[in-house]
């Protein structure tokens, strides 16, 4: 079967089905929550729209109380799992084309989820009508498993698996190619500013939606005026060539900077404007509670996002380096700092060490350390047969050796016994999730179309001398 012909014969439709999942803004919204959308309407709406494309199709379907769901096919005992999502995290500013438009240009498709994850959870769904309608008889199960939180906490999944079948394997296109068969643990840190007495400099400090999301805006409201540091607040952003502005209200100064967004498992492909409008104002506040914030924002975050200052900084073979994003950050007169920390660490992280070690690094600052929650890193051996056949469908498909990988992200994976996160960005791709103008190149949809095809094919598929 050539899988890539029958993927370019349905590229009207796929780039169709992709243009209207986008348009729908599937961004967790709890104010607006209820039983029938549990994590808001856009969820619910994106869920809905992909159980009934399975519906239409003659699909196997199930609903599990709106927050997850999954589009079955074929017969036998055990499960291939295919996990995707269709939430996405807000859109953030600075957009060249609409967020949820679904723009097609210059061979690329733009919106909100075109990489993460809706695009490659429609290539993921045609490559399953492809394999159904050329009649490949299948050994196992096929299942696309669709969650509705993955941005906010995998609760589709956790309610998913309290009654679902667990897959025998399966993998969860929301990631990298060639195959991601460790992913880091994912732990959230609050950190605390304990010791605080307000001294009227700093009145409020705001940055950032998601810890898993670099911030790329910060706010401040300040008591200085504004004529005494307008001077020097230009020259800053002209030195770290930034964008910002400062003005004057009701005899308060407010203070803005913009940053660039990025995922929170590479930090250093974004800019963090929180610690961008940190750094400025440290450099202007006089010694008090306010500067104690700015200057740990400084220590902590300022010059380097792998924990070195907190003491929580590793490395391994296996993933790499520990990572750490200050993905939210907030200030007021009542309550002092507290920074919100994605933190993505290594596979043979010696977790409750470095965090004593930072818990007691703390004790010369003005914080204290949470720890909010805590993902363990996930691994599938490089041996296993499931791995070897994933290898052998990407190298047919790209002529290109299928190395193993590790990353600070957390995908659906992470919750399989056996699972890695296969696809579907191309080596070499800039990697655009959570950024402004986040696309996907029509012609990267239709080859990992074309390549989950095979490996649903190849792995669910009956063997020679099966019956």
């Amino acid at each position: 079967m050539d899988w890539k012909e029958e993927a370019l014969r349905r590229q009207e439709q796929i780039i169709g089905d992709l243009q209207q999942l986008v348009s729908i803004p599937s961004v967790l919204d709890e104010s607006s929550a209820s039983k029938e959308a549990p994590f808001g309407p856009g969820p619910a709406e994106a869920l809905e729209w992909m159980l009934e494309e399975g519906r239409r199709a003659g699909f196997t379907v199930k609903d599990i109380d709106h927050m997850a769901g999954h589009i079955e096919m074929g017969e036998g005992d055990e499960l291939l799992g295919i996990l995707c999502h269709v939430d996405v995290v807000p859109a953030g500013s600075n957009w060249t084309y609409g967020p949820f438009e679904g723009t097609v240009k210059d061979g690329k498709l733009f919106g909100r989820g075109a990489i993460d994850d809706k695009g490659p959870t429609i290539a993921a769904w045609h490559a399953m009508k492809m394999v159904k309608e050329a009649g490949i008889p299948l050994s196992k199960r096929v299942r696309l498993i669709v969650g509705a939180d993955e941005e906010s906490g995998f609760r589709c999944m956790d309610r998913y698996f309290e009654t679902e079948e667990m897959p025998t394997l399966g993998f969860a296109p929301d990631a990298d190619f060639p195959i991601i068969h460790a992913e880091k643990g994912i732990a959230s840190l609050h950190f605390n500013q304990h010791t605080f007495k307000p001294d009227g400099q700093l009145l409020k400090f705001r940055s950032g939606n998601r810890t898993n999301m670099v911030p790329d805006h910060a706010e401040a409201v300040t008591s200085l005026n504004a004529s005494d540091i307008a001077e020097k607040f230009e020259s800053y952003l002209n030195i770290n060539s930034a964008k910002g502005s400062i003005t004057n209200e009701n005899g308060q100064t407010i203070i803005t900077v913009e940053g660039k967004s990025a995922h929170a498992m590479e930090p250093d492909q974004g800019i963090n404007a929180a610690v961008l409008l940190a750094s400025f104002l440290n450099r202007v506040f006089e010694e008090g509670s306010s500067k104690d914030f700015t200057q740990f924002m400084l220590d902590a975050f300022g010059t380097e996002t792998r924990g070195n200052f907190l003491g929580l900084a590793f490395n391994d073979e296996v993933s790499g380096d520990t990572t750490l994003n200050a993905g939210i950050v907030e200030f007021t007169e009542s309550a002092g700092g507290i920074i919100k920390v994605s933190m993505r660490y290594s596979v043979t992280y010696p977790f409750d060490d470095k965090i004593e070690t930072c818990k007691e690094r703390l004790e010369q600052t003005a914080f204290q350390l949470a720890v909010s929650s805590n993902s363990k890193p996930h691994h599938v051996d490089a041996a296993d047969p499931f791995i070897k056949t994933l290898q052998a469908v990407y190298t047919d498909h790209t002529g290109d050796e299928a190395e193993l990988l590790a990353i600070g992200g957390g995908t659906y994976a992470r919750v399989l016994e056996k699972g890695v996160a296969f696809g579907m960005l191309f080596p070499d791709r800039e990697d655009v999730a959570h950024q402004a103008d986040e696309y996907v190149y029509i012609e990267d949809l239709m080859k990992a179309t074309a390549i989950y095809a095979d490996a649903i094919s190849r792995l669910a598929g009956e063997k020679k001398g099966e019956q």
